[in-house]
C-alpha cells in the first residue's frame, strides 16, 4: 500500500533540506515550511550586487568523513563540487608559512608537529602525546567531560608547538570554542569518528572544500528535486506549534493562524529557535531546557575584495598566534577560479569571535586588514575595494563544559514528531555532517512507521 501520510518538515537549513529530500526520494508527499525568504539556513551565498558577485555567508569545509553529507550532495547532484588539497597552509606572523600534509607520510609530519621551531624533543613528545590522546578518545577517561580542551592537552603532554601548529586550531575549528572553554569530550568523541571511519574507510580524514557557492553546492540541486518530486515549499511560513491529538501528530499551527496538515513532522530548526514548536510533546520542558542551556557560538565572517593580491601559498591557511583567536583566510581565486575583474577576494572566518561579534562592521575590516598585514607583508599597501561582513551571533550551538549529554534524540515519545538538526545527538559536533547525520535519522525512523491502516480518513 502507499504511504498517503503528509510529511511536513519545519526548517529549510541543512538538516530540514536533507530530511525533505530524502523523503521525497522516498516517494513520500513533502511540504517544507521556511520561515524565511530562501532555503539555505546558515550554508548560502550572499549577492554583492554592486560587484555582480557571489560570496558566501562564511567559508566552510568538509572532511572527507562527510558520509552522510556527502549522500546528500549525491542525491542533489554536487558532489563533483567539492575537492580535497593535498595540503593546508599555517602561517605566522611576519610571512612565515609552513605546509601541513593531510595524506601520506606528510600527514604523518602534521601529526608529530608542523611547527618550523619545533625540536627533535617536541617532535617525540607529540608523538607520544598523540597516542595517548588516540587510545583515549577511543577509551575515555571518566573525568573528560569535566575538563576543557586545554587542561586535556596539558594532561595528554603536548607540547606548546604541536599545540600552535595543529592541535589548538583543530579544536577550536572543530567546536567553534576556544580550547580554553571548549569540552574536551566534544573534541574527543569528533577525533574517535574520525579514527573510526579513517578504520572503515583505510585511509586518513582530510578536510577539502567546495568549488562554488554555498546555493549552487546545498540549494539549487534540492530545489530542481522538489520540482521533480513535487515538493511543496513554502516561504515565509513561520511554524508556531506542532499539534499533536492522541500520540500522534496533526498539523503545524503557523504564526497567522493556519493550520498546514500533517501526518508525521521532521522538526529541524537551530536549537535557538525551537521555543513553542514542541508544546504539545509530552517531553518538551526537558528538550527546551537542554536547548537553552546548549546555547551558542558566535562566528564572525568578513568578505574582503582587495586591490592586489595576498601571495597566498594555499586555498585554505591558518593564521596561527598572536590574536588569541585563530583565523583562517580562503583565497576564493584558488577555490573556486574566479577572476579579478573586480578585484581579490579572500574570505576570513574567526570562530568563538566573542571579541568582535558586537563591534561595528567598519572595526571588523579595519582589525581583519592589520591582521592580514601583519601575516602576509603583500598586504603592507593593500586598500580594500569593497567589504562584506557577517556575524552570526547564533552560529552554533554552545560545546563548553557542562554541555556533555545535553542534546536530544532525533526519536521522541511522540512516533510521528522526530528532531533534527546538527544540536541534536549524533557523532558529530556542530558541523553540516552532523545536520545531514541527524536527518539520516530522523528520516529513517519515518520511513519505519507501521503503514497507516486506511488511505482515506483525511
Amino acid at each position: 500500500m502507499n504511504d498517503q501520510r503528509r510529511y511536513v518538515v519545519i526548517g529549510g537549513g541543512l538538516a530540514g533540506l536533507a530530511s525533505a529530500v530524502w523523503l521525497a526520494e522516498a516517494g513520500r508527499q513533502v511540504t517544507l515550511l521556511e520561515r524565511r525568504g530562501r532555503l539555505g539556513g546558515r550554508t548560502h551565498a550572499l549577492e554583492v550586487a554592486q560587484l555582480h558577485d557571489v560570496p558566501d555567508n562564511g567559508q566552510h569545509v568538509i572532511a572527507s568523513g562527510y558520509d552522510h553529507l556527502f549522500r546528500y550532495l549525491t542525491s542533489i547532484g554536487t558532489r563533483e563540487h567539492v575537492t580535497f588539497p593535498h595540503s593546508g597552509v599555517l602561517r605566522w606572523p611576519g610571512g612565515r608559512a609552513t605546509t601541513m600534509g593531510t595524506k601520506g607520510f606528510q600527514a604523518l609530519r602534521s601529526l608529530l608537529g608542523a611547527h618550523p621551531d619545533a625540536s627533535a624533543a617536541d617532535r617525540a613528545r607529540a608523538a607520544l602525546a598523540t597516542v595517548r590522546m588516540g587510545w583515549q578518545c577511543l577509551n575515555q577517561p571518566a573525568d573528560l567531560a569535566d575538563l576543557t580542551t586545554d587542561q586535556w592537552f596539558r594532561r595528554l603532554g603536548m607540547p606548546p608547538t604541536a599545540r600552535e601548529a595543529l592541535w589548538d586550531w583543530l579544536a577550536l575549528g572543530i567546536a567553534a570554542e576556544p580550547v580554553r572553554q571548549e569540552s574536551a569530550k566534544v573534541f574527543a568523541d569528533v577525533l574517535a569518528t574520525g579514527i573510526r571511519l579513517g578504520v572503515k574507510h583505510r585511509r586518513a580524514v582530510s578536510i577539502g572544500y567546495p568549488t562554488t557557492d554555498l546555493d549552487t553546492l546545498f540549494v539549487t540541486g534540492a530545489q530542481r528535486l522538489f520540482e521533480r518530486t513535487g515538493v511543496q515549499v513554502r516561504h515565509r511560513a513561520v511554524a508556531r506549534r506542532i499539534l499533536v491529538r492522541d500520540g500522534a501528530v496533526t498539523g503545524v499551527l503557523l504564526a497567522d493562524g493556519e493550520t498546514v496538515p500533517a501526518d508525521a513532522v521532521v522538526c529541524a530548526v537551530p536549537n535557538s529557535t525551537l521555543g513553542g514548536l514542541l508544546d504539545e510533546l509530552p517531553e518538551h520542558d526537558e528538550i527546551y531546557s537542554a536547548a537553552d542551556k546548549l546555547g551558542f557560538t558566535p562566528i564572525v565572517s568578513t568578505n574582503l575584495y582587495l586591490d592586489r593580491p595576498l601571495g597566498t601559498e594555499g586555498a585554505m591557511e591558518a593564521l596561527i598566534g598572536g590574536a588569541g583567536v585563530i583565523d583562517q583566510v580562503f583565497d576564493r581565486q584558488r577555490m573556486h577560479g574566479r577572476d579579478t575583474e573586480h578585484g581579490w577576494l579572500y574570505c576570513l572566518t574567526t570562530s568563538g569571535a566573542y571579541a568582535q561579534i558586537h563591534k561595528p562592521s567598519h572595526e571588523v575590516v579595519d582589525e581583519q586588514m592589520a591582521l592580514l598585514r601583519r601575516y602576509y607583508p603583500a598586504a603592507a599597501g593593500a586598500k580594500v575595494l569593497h567589504a562584506q561582513v557577517v556575524p552570526m551571533p547564533r552560529a552554533t550551538f554552545s560545546q563548553v563544559v557542562g554541555t556533555d549529554g545535553l542534546r536530544p534524540a532525533q526519536r521522541t515519545s511522540v512516533p510521528t514528531l522526530v528532531l533534527a538538526g546538527d544540536w541534536t545527538r549524533t557523532d558529530w559536533s556542530a558541523t553540516m555532517e552532523s545536520a545531514a547525520q541527524s536527518a539520516a535519522r530522523a528520516v529513517e525512523l519515518l520511513l519505519a512507521l507501521p503503514a497507516p491502516r486506511t488511505a482515506a480518513a483525511r
